[in-house]
């Protein structure tokens, strides 16, 4: 099984690598769907985290006052080369690791896609992701807590029906659409939101679903 999980993992690496090495440098200066973060801070934070080990992540933390912001700000400013041709060689160098965060392993499915997602989408580039990983980290993310990046809250009462797959989750008012506009919805990409429909629809835009 985790083989399985880290082929997934790889391919989604060396699919992200080939579309930044497309890009012009000023397209590494796109705003993401990260808040605040551009491609280039993306691409920077998907480095860190596949040379993140269990130890290196606690004692990170650790140095960081156990902000997962400023966490994360540091590891892009140490992974994040001078210029984008740097920061691509890097991720070309990390990209069949297979270290991880004390985490499920499946959050390096979620840690993937979504982050390939607020690349690609700004910049107009399209990926045909893998259907397992994307209900692999769909699922995760409903089971998981917000306090640790998932969205068991929000979910919870309702039910996800994707429109391209054979993949539903939970029980109560329904959203349907796309698997992967799910997987955004559901990791706060509001974009997402526009590909959606139903009733449970409401649990995403009341105040208690906004994240």
């Amino acid at each position: 099984m985790k083989d399985d999980v880290w082929a997934l993992v790889h391919a989604e690496r060396a699919a992200l690598i080939e579309d930044l090495a497309r890009l012009d440098d000023d397209r590494w200066e796109q705003p993401s769907l990260c808040g605040g973060w551009t491609v280039h801070d993306v691409a920077a934070h998907l480095v860190h985290t596949a040379l993140t080990t269990r130890l290196g992540f606690v004692a990170g933390l650790v140095r960081a006052r156990f902000d997962f912001d400023r966490q994360n700000e540091r590891g892009i400013e140490r992974s994040r080369g001078a210029t984008p041709r740097e920061t691509l060689e890097r991720l070309r160098a990390v990209a069949t690791r297979t270290s991880t965060p004390p985490a499920p392993l499946d959050t390096r499915l979620v840690e993937e896609i979504v982050h390939g997602e607020d690349i690609r989408r700004p910049l107009g580039v399209t990926h045909a992701y893998s259907e397992e990983g994307i209900a692999r980290a769909l699922r995760l993310q409903t089971r998981t807590s917000a306090s640790f990046g998932g969205a068991r809250e929000l979910a919870s009462g309702i039910r996800l029906v994707a429109t391209d797959s054979d993949l539903t989750i939970g029980s109560g008012p329904t959203v349907t659409g796309p698997a992967l506009a799910l997987l955004l919805a559901v990791s706060g990409r509001r974009v997402a939101l526009e590909e959606l429909e139903g009733p449970g629809l409401e649990a995403f835009t009341s105040p208690a679903g906004t994240r």
